[in-house]
Formats: C-alpha cells, structure tokens, sequence
C-alpha cells in the first residue's frame, strides 16, 4: 500500500520532458495512483478510473451512486501542485468531465475533503 511519505519524496522534483513520457513521472504516477486507491479503501469509495495523460492523470471516485473527479496539473510546469493544488469537483455520472464546482486541496487533506464532498451530494 502507497504511504504519502513516499510520494513527498518527489516534492521539489524535477521531471523529465520529452515526447515519450519520462520513466520517472510513471514510477510517480504508479505510485500516486496507489496512494489513491489506498485512500478509497480506507474511506469505502471505489475507485472508478483513472487517466493517464502525458505528465498529468485524473481519476474519478464513487460511493453510494455519486461520484468525485480528481486531477493534478502537468507535473513538468507546475512543480508541486500536483501535492498542494488538487483540483476536485463532484460529478453527475462516471463520464462527467464538467461537473461540479471546482474545488482545491492538498494531498494530507484529500481523504477529509473528497469525504465531505461526498457528505454534501448525499452519499
């Protein structure tokens, strides 16, 4: 199971670039995405999907028939929001894109505030 200990070792992190996504952004997007799944079992959500971009991904969570949208910034441009600035809204169905209102957290804070959201839709 991911530990958030070992995704804060890649704050500050220079990611490679290139037109084939670095080796580097995988092994930190496997890992993130484990932290993610580690984060809905605790919390009884499921995990819905998730989509691997270039050097970003999103991911949508479920419980009780709602449903949550996750995505961090390019990690190459951006360094660090992808811990400090995770955007999050709620959404209609699994293939909502627009969604809710957007909504920013950080990473120690994701579990409280993807509960919440679900709290507010009623789940």
């Amino acid at each position: 199971m991911a530990k958030l200990q070992e995704l804060q070792k890649y704050l500050n992190y220079r990611f490679s670039s290139g037109c084939d996504t670095g080796e580097d952004y995988k092994t930190f997007e496997r890992k993130y995405i484990n932290y993610l799944k580690s984060l809905c079992k605790e919390h009884g959500w499921e995990f819905v999907w998730g989509h691997k971009n270039h050097y970003e991904f999103t991911a949508c969570f479920s419980l009780n028939g709602k449903y949550a949208y996750f995505s961090i910034s390019d990690v190459r441009f951006w360094q660090n929001e992808w811990y400090y600035h995770i955007l999050y809204r709620s959404m209609e169905h699994a293939k909502d894109y627009r969604g809710g209102n957007n909504c920013y957290t950080d990473l120690p804070r994701l579990g409280d505030a993807i509960t919440l959201l679900f709290q507010r839709m009623g789940a």
